[in-house]
């Protein structure tokens, strides 16, 4: 049978599609230029968005599977709630669902507030589903790798407590794998939920001293400063957006993104071999900007 990939396009729907291609699935996305996208031969392209229904009802059919990713927009719980209606309306139960970690908790937060939503109303309909929880990821830093590399700051105000950034390609990478798993199942599995996290737990001061190891020159942490964080996004986003951001960052400040006992190890064994670490990604980052040094 075929597994639908929404957010085929991003930074984790991309290598969701790549893991599923590489394991012999048949995969179907949705997206809303085909002429934009690039994906492996053999992958359906069908041309539309979460919130087209009539796009929507032609993707599912014959659909087994669902990996359901919408983006951190103002109508986010729309899209997220219209999918799974049309994916119950089509037959199909088995879903797994990129969330966010800790979404039951930080409910202030909107766009945790909507997966937390998202979760509830998987359970409540019945889904077959896994239900994915990544903390911060890893690949954000390439947004403030100028100021790193051209002022010698860490700007994320992450805070002191720790957060375990996660590689969006181990995020991918266990979601092929439960979707498959999910897809070949001879019958309905029960909800699971799954923390993706990094191998280490890092404060906005480590992060610091790993690019100034990385770098050979001091790199300062900017402080635990949400309501700053805010101002400079508002520079270059919608102010909703920014003071959504400015909400989650005070979350890492007080709450940091902390797995639990046994998530890592947990993660392992799912894959198979060591989660991606955030110096390796940095070291990464910076060859790149800089190949001759």
């Amino acid at each position: 049978m075929t597994i639908l990939v929404t957010g085929a396009t991003g930074r984790v729907g991309r290598h969701v599609v790549d893991q599923l291609v590489q394991r012999g699935a048949k995969v179907r996305v949705l997206t809303r230029d085909p002429s934009k996208a690039s994906f492996p031969a053999g992958v359906d392209v069908v041309q539309g968005e979460l919130l087209d229904i009539d796009a929507l009802r032609s993707a599912f059919k014959g659909v087994s599977t669902l990996f359901l990713l919408n983006a951190v927009t103002g109508d986010e719980f729309t899209q997220a709630i219209i999918t799974l209606n049309i994916a119950r309306e089509s037959g199909v139960e088995r879903v797994v669902y990129l969330s966010v970690f800790g979404a039951d908790r930080s409910v202030n937060v909107p766009h945790f507030a909507v997966k937390s939503g998202a979760e509830r109303m998987l359970a409540q309909m019945g889904f077959s589903a896994t239900i994915l929880r990544p903390s911060y990821f890893i690949d954000n830093e390439v947004m403030i790798k100028d100021v790193i590399f051209n002022y010698g700051v860490y700007p994320m105000p992450i805070g002191g407590k720790g957060v375990a950034m996660v590689d969006a390609r181990d995020i991918a990478e266990v979601a092929a794998i439960e979707l498959i798993r999910r897809d070949q199942a001879p019958g309905k599995l029960p909800i699971e939920t799954i923390n993706l996290v990094g191998p280490d737990a890092l404060t906005g001061s480590g992060v610091a001293a790993i690019w100034s190891e990385i770098l050979g020159r001091p790199i300062a942490y900017g402080g635990d400063d949400p309501s700053g964080f805010e101002q400079n996004m508002a520079t270059f986003m919608p102010k909703w957006t920014a003071y959504e951001m400015r909400l989650m960052a005070e979350r890492y400040v007080t709450d940091g993104m902390i797995p639990e006992a046994g998530d890592v190890e947990r993660l392992i064994k799912i894959l198979g071999r060591p989660l991606h670490s955030y110096r390796d990604f940095a070291a990464a980052l910076a060859e790149q900007q800089n190949p001759t040094a």
